[in-house]
């Protein structure tokens, strides 16, 4: 990825390829690397990927929130000079990219949402900031998956360090409270952009009948299941992801 990372004025980000822009939002505690295989695939199929390092613990506490991240998101778009794009986001990411949409529909040619906040937050558990139980956050980030080996040793000490450093602890739960603020369930109705849902069977974080709401409330959404899968299906499953994706793309034209 690292020859593909660019620093320009506020803004650092992976870009590949060339053609429709595809902007992919992280989550809370997710890497730019959580889509290294989206990243790799769709630069291939005439799309620009395009993954912004999103400000989640650099912004004032006043502007930690769904809101502030959306218009980030908006300025990035017209800082790179995007007329439309098609934005894919998992968990928080997904959240950011919805109110994205609600606030700035004209930028948003499609929409895709994989394991996404905006209408039930797993509270993270009011035992949440067991800081220094290495074990706890080991069982935590591994249950975020179906296969817990998909937790890495370097992806636990991340988010060990991420719970451990005060200033980031306190970002996190003021994103929680956030995210819970943020509801999107009356204005999921009004969205009319084309959606694709791609969520996991076995996801424990934001469970199946989440994706099934969304699927209900969005007018324009398709729903896909990956089995075996849980919060992050494009680190889990990424050639069945991307497979979904691809067919998805082609279906709407976009």
């Amino acid at each position: 990825m690292d020859k593909h990372y660019k620093k320009e004025g506020k803004y650092s980000y992976f870009e590949a390829g060339e053609g429709t822009p595809i902007v992919i939002l992280h989550g809370l505690m997710g890497g730019l690397s959580n889509f290294d295989a989206v990243a790799q695939y769709f630069p291939t199929k005439g799309y620009k990927v395009v993954i912004p390092d999103l400000p989640i613990y650099t912004q004032s506490i006043l502007k930690t929130n769904v809101k502030s991240f959306a218009k980030y998101v908006k300025d990035f778009i017209t800082f790179k000079g995007f007329d439309k794009v098609i934005l894919l986001g998992n968990s928080l990411g997904g959240h950011i990219a919805l109110y994205h949409t609600k606030l700035y529909p004209e930028k948003v040619a499609g929409l895709v949402i994989t394991g996404s906040s905006g209408l039930y937050e797993s509270a993270m558990g009011d035992s949440y900031p067991k800081r220094g139980d290495y074990e706890y956050i080991k069982k935590k980030a591994e249950d975020v998956f179906y296969d817990p080996k998909i937790a890495t040793p370097e992806l636990i000490d991340e988010v060990y360090a991420t719970v451990n450093d005060r200033i980031k602890l306190i970002k996190t739960l003021t994103i929680a409270k956030s995210a819970i603020r943020h509801n999107m369930a009356k204005d999921l109705p009004k969205m009319t952009v084309e959606t694709c849902i791609i969520w996991g069977k076995n996801d424990a974080v934001t469970p199946p009948n989440v994706a099934e709401e969304f699927d209900s409330l969005l007018p324009n959404s398709t729903l896909y299941w990956i089995d075996k899968c849980g919060h992050a299906a494009m680190m889990e499953h990424p050639q069945e992801f991307n497979k979904i994706l691809e067919q998805w793309l082609v279906e709407k034209n976009l």
